[in-house]
């Protein structure tokens, strides 16, 4: 896989948004749980902080807006009826433009349940929009586990040779027909995990927003599929650090027991 130049493009002027709804249904209400003295939204904010500038919190609930107004964060109200967290990213970059009377170039779409985000892994980010055919961008890490590598929650990404993807699937992708115990397929080949975090111009934000859903987007439940399904090319570079959600309270229970302070 070609990895994107190590550079910053200082003309671009980038924003991070972090969607936070309430109505999680395995775990409503996770933004705000405490993580070592700290709710789990302002440690993401904290941490995105540390790579960009500009960084606002999307949510629809009016008790995580109060929120980060009270540990000093930026944050917009936005509708209760996305879908998405880009989807919630595309009316929030709206909204701040809006208010700030300014605009910005690349929006960066940070998940808010993920305290343990790296600076250096939106730094990787913002380094991906070198060419003028740059839209998209999203990062990956190699399987070093072979039962993650089963699992479809665990979703892999192949991609040409220029690095970009080429199709993402809850299934192991490439198939190695020619190696017969699935427990070999690991040292055999380097398969790619897709790391949810993504970063968009501004237009095509507003353009991928607006898609139908996708034959493909529906059969694996992927957003992604739809907008490489209308033509939109997908940027991919390789980070070295895994991703860390919270999904559900027990996340959260293993989460505090490995807080080390930030």
């Amino acid at each position: 896989m070609a990895l994107s130049p190590e550079i910053m493009n200082n003309k671009l002027k980038y924003i991070g948004i972090i969607p936070a709804r309430y109505a999680s249904t395995r775990f409503p209400g996770k933004a705000l749980a405490m993580i070592a003295g700290k709710m789990m939204i302002e440690r993401v904010y904290e941490q995105a902080s540390k790579s960009l500038d500009h960084v606002y919190v999307a949510t629809d609930d009016q008790r995580i807006y109060h929120a980060v107004e009270q540990f000093g964060g930026k944050v917009v109200l936005t509708s209760a009826d996305h879908k998405s967290g880009t989807d919630r990213c595309a009316e929030a970059i709206k909204t701040i433009e809006s208010a700030e009377n300014t605009g910005y170039d690349i929006v960066i779409n940070i998940q808010g349940d993920e305290p343990f985000i790296q600076p250096a892994q939106i730094k990787k980010l913002m380094t991906c929009f070198a060419g003028p055919d740059d839209c998209i961008a999203t990062l990956v890490k190699p399987f070093t586990n072979k039962d993650e590598l089963f699992d479809p929650n665990k979703v892999k990404v192949i991609a040409d040779k220029k690095g970009h993807a080429i199709y993402f699937s809850r299934a192991v992708i490439p198939f190695l027909r020619n190696v017969e115990k699935q427990d070999d397929w690991i040292s055999n080949h380097c398969f790619y995990l897709h790391i949810g975090i993504y970063a968009y111009k501004k237009d095509i934000l507003a353009r991928i927003t607006k898609l139908p859903p996708s034959e493909l987007e529906v059969a694996e439940s992927l957003e992604q599929l739809r907008w490489i399904e209308n033509g939109f090319r997908i940027k991919l570079d390789v980070t070295e650090y895994d991703s860390i959600g919270i999904d559900t309270p027990e996340d959260l229970v293993r989460i505090r027991n490995r807080w080390t302070g930030g």
